[in-house]
């Protein structure tokens, strides 16, 4: 016997959500909790407390779901959400700490020299997760959520420039990890 998944329709179930219907909130959770943590988690470590800013994100999705207007990606919106939720977490924990901007920041290529990395995510992750909270929180704004250099200024109260010499310095870091532990695995 072949099994036919249900067909939710996904506005209809926002809607009933935005009146407080608790299996329609559910259903939403189950569909989207997994990647809401893989974002939360990029950003906050160790997992359980990523885990709990996932929760204080869907609280906050669920309270203000009515103020959703179906312009773009449900998920998109929720993800917002996530993010701002993780940004709200560390600045509590730990004022964001910038260096000064450089003047003149070059220009971003698509070629940090990341691209022939063969390590294996948990590793590329705790890579990340040892960056300075200023250079990781731009860094996954930028790279991961695709925000705008101008967008990151804004909601982190910082300066473009600012913004774009944390992303480089955060890359330049990165890669200087990454050389290391691939020289670590060559040695080996």
């Amino acid at each position: 016997m072949k099994v036919i998944s249900l067909y939710t329709n996904e506005k209809k179930l926002i809607q009933k959500a935005a009146k407080n219907d608790r299996k329609a909130q559910k259903q939403i959770f189950d569909k989207h909790a997994p990647r809401m943590l893989s974002v939360c988690r990029q950003y906050i470590s160790p997992v359980e407390t990523a885990e709990e800013i996932m929760l204080n994100g869907f609280f906050k999705a669920f309270k203000n779901i009515k103020k959703y207007n179906h312009n773009g990606s449900f998920e998109g919106w929720l993800r917002r959400i996530m993010v701002n939720s993780c940004l709200d977490h560390l600045r509590k924990k730990n004022p964001f700490k910038f260096a000064a901007p450089i003047d003149e920041v070059k220009n971003e290529t698509d070629d940090d020299g990341m691209d022939d990395c063969n390590l294996e995510m948990h590793v590329l992750q705790s890579v990340i997760d040892a960056l300075p909270i200023g250079y990781k929180s731009v860094f996954l704004m930028y790279v991961v959520d695709g925000y705008k250099h101008h967008e990151i200024a804004e909601i982190l109260d910082i300066s473009v420039n600012t913004s774009k010499t944390q992303l480089r310095k955060a890359k330049l870091q990165l890669q200087q990890e990454i050389n290391s532990l691939k020289r670590q695995q060559y040695e080996a």
